[in-house]
């Protein structure tokens, strides 16, 4: 009888000991964060910083602005050409991307086939954006169309105009996005996850 009282007890204590409350995984995020910044040399800049400097972050120095409404981590590898997306507009865009989990390095990337690209319906109105995927690996893996917060953030700095000679570019940004930006899966295992993205419209206007 006393063995059972203390087998009850120890796998009540394991089981205490093993349980993450959400300040836990919280702070366990956190940590992903600071330590894939460490990791990456990233260098973080404030908003003020980013504004002054023309909404741009330098990449010799990897430049990520820290976006404080929403706890983003944004880098802008290119601006895009063409026009950004006007009030009152929706517009498909094409969308290839990588995502890796900072806490367990699982990825997902549609960006090697040229026939892997997911389709985004965007649209602005003022200064919000609403979007949705339309097919592409996005909707086939997490069975949902709903595109996340976080990969919203972008559309205020860029453009995602079609290439029309040798040197335009297409947007590219990379993100640090928390789960709280994030979709279902990262909302609801509190994980950050890392992207990097670019678009472009599907149609010329």
């Amino acid at each position: 009888m006393l063995w059972l009282v203390a087998m009850i007890g120890f796998t009540t204590l394991v089981a205490c000991n093993d349980y993450e409350t959400y300040g836990d995984k919280k702070e366990k995020e956190r940590k992903a964060i600071r330590k894939f910044i460490a990791d990456s040399t990233i260098t973080v800049i404030s908003e003020t910083q980013f504004h002054q400097q023309g909404n741009v972050t330098n990449l010799e120095k990897n430049e990520f602005v820290y976006l404080d409404n929403t706890g983003v981590y944004m880098q802008i590898v290119s601006e895009g050409c063409g026009t950004a997306l006007r009030d009152g507009e929706t517009s498909d865009l094409l969308v290839r991307f990588e995502e890796m989990c900072l806490l367990d390095s699982l990825g997902l990337f549609n960006d090697l086939n040229p026939f892997d690209v997911d389709v985004m319906h965007v649209t602005r109105s003022g200064n919000t954006f609403t979007a949705s995927f339309t097919s592409g690996l996005w909707v086939s893996t997490y069975n949902s169309e709903v595109v996340p917060a976080g990969l919203l953030v972008p559309f205020s700095y860029i453009k995602v105009g079609r290439p029309r000679t040798a040197d335009d570019k297409i947007a590219k940004v990379r993100l640090i996005v928390p789960h709280t930006q994030g979709h279902t899966m990262a909302s609801s295992y509190v994980y950050p996850y890392y992207y990097v993205i670019t678009f472009q419209r599907k149609t010329d206007i």
